[in-house]
């Protein structure tokens, strides 16, 4: 195992990242085969990009957009952003290796993505579902989340930023309520801590160790 354990180090590509959170979060939609779906993207997609005929994307609303990115309906002429912007190919031509490119537009993919911020949001329920411990459920997500366990130093600092949301989400109603309007007939301490558990697990989703192949 320790001659086994060792490999190359790099990052994974745009649509591992994509499947990787949404398998995490419990919502990976692993059906095979059968035709494209699309996503949400940014509004106004491919209407830069049509001539005569104003073609609009419109995003599937059901399970299908928690399909593997294999799936993901693809035009070459306007390609999914958050494909593109993690260095996927554009698919007008072949290319034998990817280009992996480490820019800031990267980190605010993964930060402001609301298909990513969902994902969190789900799995921070389902964390406060299984347990309340809040020692347990940290090592839980961040196992989950990176496939290693925390250190004794890193719990403490995550103990230490989880404590902070909970403080600001539970002094500001209007704010938790912005975050979690789909909890309203819920009590607002649980809707305050779904909101801290939300932006904690949020936050372990852009670590390099959940995007980085090691």
């Amino acid at each position: 195992n320790r001659l086994l354990a060792r490999g190359s180090r790099y990052r994974m590509d745009a649509e591992m990242i994509r499947d990787q959170i949404l398998a995490v979060s419990g919502q990976l939609n692993s059906t095979m085969y059968g035709k494209s779906v699309k996503p949400p993207q940014p509004p106004g997609l491919w209407e830069m990009v049509s001539m005569d005929a104003p073609f609009t994307y419109v995003a599937d609303k059901d399970d299908n957009v928690f399909r593997r990115s294999l799936y993901t309906y693809w035009r070459r002429g306007m390609p999914p952003p958050q494909m593109t912007i993690m260095n996927a190919p554009s698919r007008e031509f072949c290319v034998a290796r990817r280009e992996r490119t480490n820019t800031p537009l990267q980190a605010l993919l993964l930060m402001n993505e609301e298909e990513y911020f969902k994902a969190a949001k789900t799995m921070a329920i389902a964390i406060l579902d299984e347990t309340q411990d809040t020692a347990v459920g940290l090592n839980l997500a961040y196992e989950k989340i990176t496939s290693h366990e925390p250190t004794s130093q890193r719990l403490e600092l995550m103990e230490s930023v989880l404590s902070d949301f909970k403080e600001l989400y539970s002094s500001d109603r209007a704010l938790t309520e912005s975050l979690t309007p789909e909890l309203d007939s819920d009590r607002f301490d649980r809707r305050a801590q779904v909101a801290a558990w939300t932006m904690m697990t949020h936050s372990l989703f852009n670590l390099e160790l959940a995007k980085v192949r090691r």
